[in-house]
């Protein structure tokens, strides 16, 4: 079949021409032109009954003549050939359709020049064009048979940048430019996911709003969440100032515990109003009572990124208590988890940009004045957060399209329902100790005077059976297991292997009557930056002093220090643990004059000279 649709490469006046020669053609082979009314008789020059081929050709080689159009039966002939042969285009004139090079007559190499000098802009920072020609000459230049290669001028060289460049940023963002040579030049790739929890994704990111912190800090926060690929149902979603292990671990215990109704909430948001089977959920998972419209998906495989975070002893310690698979994905391919990547996306624009306190995605985008207005606290933004997954799971969403009705776009409620019927639910009940099987962990001796971390020393009444014993770990060297909470450093957990079960032991930290309030790990390293040398009753009382100078009010501070030891304590309180702190014992401090004396550090003044310059630098 000849390939018509090749005309449309031709100028439009070279494509008419074609046309018009075409109903030349068709009356000398049929008799009749295209346009011809049916039961239209053939002219009797063209009858095809009477007159050869030839003889056709010749007739129409004299109407051309005649209309004006010099004509030969030749070349009419050839024209008939040509239109047998390769159909309308074959009396198109190709001379109007030549394709140019590429590239013009730029060399080869210099081509290749200019290819290099874009490749070498894909991990560096952004350059001008000038710069990325400059760059090509120099290539150019260090070739050996750069002598007989012609340079172009400078606007052609610029010419051949655009066409080179296109699409691959060399000039732009380096984020998306990082991102585009990331990507694989293969056809992308899907995974199938048929079941809830059988493939799910986490990830973190900025959260593009700002949050009032304790003492009137305004300051972003960090959004880590985890979502199900077969149902597109957001599981969990955390803030944290800071994103740590422990936050990632916590995300687990949220995804496979139902998230249950809050006061002021809407009772439309309500399991049993939902297109969730609630009834039958509740024959099989008592804890689904009062809960809100969110499904309780246990994970199979999570799929991450290579974050600290999600890498981490803790995190992957968590995975396999919990019996689930983790997948990392290859070094810098966003693209492997792309679903959480869109996500996150649909957050800021479907959550964040309607909060109070909104900055935009980047700098150039922010307002003016956004400290000063109203802000939400990092516990309300995260309620808030909490009811619009809610709402999350009742909208339709795109990705959720049945092949038998693809018009139709589901709620990740009803797919989660849908494939409830065919994969079931196992409900997972989550206690106290399997949270703190889910804290970071560390080994560490139990000593005659307890356990050391970080400058703060933890004892208890328990840990005498186990003081300066091996543990029985003889990969550890006989170090403990010991759990804690970067968010509540008032108190350890230690994995008592003796008993049968083993047992967790809560141990407190020695100096916890200093501290009234809990605190972090963060303001206790800022807390000894302060105290440098410091023992550790004296890092107690720094940090103590700490957060008691940042609850008392605001204070004209002029020192960044200052600054800075506000904003420290208002990110620690923001994280801090909500369970009950036992009493403090009270204890007095016996503050040594002398001691203080002895360690200060005396400076002797010079003596005045007069005939020194005063002016003369020392």
């Amino acid at each position: 079949m000849p390939a018509s649709a090749r005309i449309a490469e031709f100028p439009q006046t070279a494509a008419e021409q074609a046309r018009w020669w075409e109903s030349h053609i068709l009356e000398v082979l049929d008799g009749l032109p295209p346009d011809a009314p049916a039961g239209t008789a053939p002219r009797p020059e063209f009858d095809p009954e009477r007159n050869s081929l030839a003889q056709r050709e010749r007739a129409k080689a004299a109407e051309l003549t005649a209309a004006g159009h010099a004509m030969t039966a030749s070349g009419v002939k050839q024209r008939r050939q040509r239109y047998q042969r390769d159909g309308l285009v074959g009396l198109a004139d190709g001379r109007s359709a030549k394709q140019m090079p590429s590239f013009g007559r730029v060399a080869p190499a210099v081509v290749e020049a200019m290819r290099q000098a874009i490749g070498e802009t894909a991990e560096a920072s952004s350059k001008t064009i000038g710069f990325v020609v400059w760059r090509a000459t120099q290539i150019l230049a260090a070739r050996e048979d750069a002598q007989g290669i012609e340079v172009p001028s400078q606007r052609t060289l610029y010419r051949l940048f655009d066409k080179l460049a296109a699409g691959t940023h060399a000039t732009g963002s380096a984020t998306t430019r990082r991102s585009v040579n990331a990507r694989p030049a293969g056809p992308f790739g899907e995974v199938p996911a048929c079941a809830p929890g059988e493939w799910m994704q986490i990830d973190s990111t900025p959260l593009d709003v700002l949050v009032r912190l304790d003492e009137g800090i305004a300051e972003k926060v960090e959004l880590t969440a985890m979502i199900d690929l077969a149902t597109r149902s957001l599981t969990a979603a955390v803030l944290r100032p800071t994103t740590k292990a422990a936050d990632a671990s916590a995300l687990l215990a949220r995804s496979i515990t139902p998230e249950m109704m809050r006061p002021g909430w809407s009772d439309a948001l309500r399991m049993s109003r939902s297109a969730l089977p609630h009834r039958r959920l509740m024959s099989l998972d008592e804890r689904l009572e009062q809960a809100a419209a969110r499904p309780v998906i246990v994970p199979d495989t999570i799929v991450c990124d290579h974050g600290k975070v999600f890498i981490s002893n803790n995190f992957r310690a968590s995975c396999r208590y919990l019996g689930i698979s983790l997948q990392p994905t290859h070094k810098a391919s966003p693209f492997e988890k792309g679903a959480i990547e869109k996500t996150l996306g649909s957050v800021a624009t479907l959550f964040a940009q309607f909060v109070a306190g909104y900055t935009g995605r980047s700098v150039d985008r922010r307002g003016r004045g956004l400290e000063d207005g109203p802000l939400w606290s990092l516990p309300e933004l995260q309620s808030l957060l909490d009811e619009w997954i809610v709402i999350w799971q009742n909208r339709p969403h795109d990705a959720l399209r049945d092949p038998d009705s693809p018009k139709r776009a589901f709620t990740p409620n009803e797919k989660y329902a849908m494939l409830l019927e065919s994969c079931g639910y196992v409900p997972a009940p989550f206690s106290g100790e399997d949270y703190v099987e889910l804290l970071p962990e560390r080994w560490q001796a139990i000593n005659s005077y307890g356990i050391r971390i970080n400058h703060r020393t933890y004892d208890d009444g328990e840990l005498t059976p186990l003081r300066r014993q091996h543990s029985g770990v003889a990969e550890k060297k006989g170090l403990w297991e010991i759990h804690y909470d970067p968010y509540d450093v008032s108190r350890v957990w230690v994995r008592d292997r003796r008993s049968e079960p083993a047992r967790w032991i809560t141990v407190f930290w020695k100096h916890l009557h200093r501290v009234g309030v809990p605190f972090g790990e963060m303001a206790w390293d800022h807390a000894r930056e302060q105290v440098p040398g410091g023992t550790e009753e004296q890092i107690a009382d720094a940090a103590a002093d700490l957060m008691r100078r940042t609850h008392d009010g605001p204070v004209q501070l002029k020192r960044r220090a200052a600054k800075r030891s506000r904003r420290v304590a208002a990110r620690t309180r923001a994280t801090a643990s909500d369970r009950p702190v036992p009493d403090p014992t009270t204890a007095e401090a016996v503050q040594d004059d002398q001691a203080d004396t002895e360690s200060a550090k005396v400076i002797p003044l010079g003596l005045f000279d007069p005939l020194a310059n005063p002016w003369r630098r020392p």
